[in-house]
């Protein structure tokens, strides 16, 4: 065949901009906070998800620079090819301290923790069950290992269990994936459920904790924590990049689980270290996140008070059910959500429009940070006031 091999971009791309779902980059300046410079306007930021406030901490700061200074810029290659720093090695040790396990490992983002670890996990003679809300990462991960695949309705215990019943027993290795914090929607996994299901089916459970760490819990530790949980046999995954302020993907869990993955998870094992600075500044927020619970303490109270003000003032408004700091307003269609999305940018607000395919239905997605002021999130509500008389 002849002509243009890419031709099918061009098209590919009309019907993204028809269909309401184009997506560009909206650029900031200085660092991140509860307001932020966009596009060189000062808006109050509700599109972060620095739910502690932590990425422009000074002492995250001075950490990174320290590190640099010492280090240089770049760990220069794998691990396991190029050595690392003892830095390395004291975040690992500090997130299981954090999440009671025997262990943990580090890798170079979450996104890549998901498709390394899930790969490491499972092949093709196994099968995942999957929460349909799940994480791309989680998807994409499943779908690498070459795993068998089964999607279960969002937190749909009963469904899980069917299915279960019907398929668990013609495969070797079973693993159930789940987020902890669904990113999108703000709820909550059923967590002990799921724990009991892979105890009485024999399976393995993945949760990614990427949305719970630093954010929920006593000691901020996350979902597993926050449930009681703490002592079960799981994989907890999580990130650094969001209330930690940093950089990276962790998983916690077994010296046995951890021991397994540093021999078998390619996204580790042929992947350049994080970086001094990174390192360095995700282990400053580990400190701080065990060290001042009263960070934690007001973003629940923001979350409540925003919560509470959407209640008395924004009853046409749909705010789907949230156990978090993410709460989400639903939306007819993408291009209602984008119009609000500029209504709200207009009146000073950043609050992004998601849109599908990253999920079913439409919303803006509101992040709550414990820097955030009362009068801030009151100028949220009023702006969304005013778009939901319209």
């Amino acid at each position: 065949m002849s002509g243009n091999p890419y031709t099918w971009l061009e098209h590919s791309l009309e019907t993204i901009h028809r269909a309401d779902w184009y997506r560009s980059v909206q650029t900031i300046q200085g660092r991140s906070g509860a307001t932020v410079l966009l596009e060189g306007r000062l808006v109050i930021n509700f599109a972060s998800n620095d739910y502690l406030g932590l990425a422009s901490d000074d002492r995250l700061v001075m950490a990174a620079v320290a590190a640099v200074q010492e280090f240089g810029t770049g760990s220069t290659g794998s691990r396991l090819l190029s050595g690392h720093r003892q830095l390395h090695r004291d975040l690992e040790e500090a997130i299981a301290f954090l999440k009671q396990t025997e262990d943990a490992i580090v890798f170079s983002s979450g996104y890549l923790t998901n498709l390394g670890v899930i790969n490491a996990l499972v092949g093709k003679r196994d099968l995942i069950f999957s929460d349909q809300y799940n994480h791309s990462s989680l998807k994409n991960g499943a779908t690498l290992s070459g795993a068998a695949i089964r999607e279960y309705r969002h937190c749909d215990v009963e469904d899980l269990k069917t299915q279960l019943s019907q398929s668990r027993q013609n495969y070797r290795r079973c693993l159930i994936l789940s987020d902890s914090v669904f990113s999108m929607d703000g709820d909550l996994c059923p967590l002990p459920a799921l724990l009991e299901l892979a105890d009485r089916f024999g399976c393995m459970l993945l949760l990614d904790e990427a949305h719970a760490t630093g954010v929920l819990g006593e000691t901020g530790a996350g979902c597993v924590e926050h449930f009681g949980c703490r002592g079960k046999q799981l994989i907890q995954i999580g990130t650094l990049s969001k209330a930690l302020g940093s950089l990276g993907g962790y998983v916690a869990g077994s010296a046995i689980l951890i021991d397994y993955l540093r021999n078998r998870a390619p996204s580790w094992i042929y992947t350049t270290a994080l970086s001094p600075a990174d390192t360095a500044a995700a282990l400053a927020a580990l400190k701080i996140v065990l060290e001042e619970p009263t960070r934690r303490v007001q973003l629940w109270q923001n979350v409540a008070y925003l919560k509470q003000q959407v209640q008395q003032h924004l009853s046409n408004l749909k705010l789907l059910p949230s156990e978090s700091p993410i709460l989400c307003f639903q939306l007819s269609n993408a291009t209602d959500a984008l119009k609000v999305a500029e209504h709200l940018k207009s009146h000073g607000i950043f609050a992004p429009a998601i849109r599908p395919p990253t999920v079913p239905t439409s919303r803006i997605r509101i992040s709550m940070m414990a820097t955030h002021t009362l009068r801030q999130i009151q100028k949220l509500v009023e702006a969304l006031a005013v778009t939901s008389d319209q």
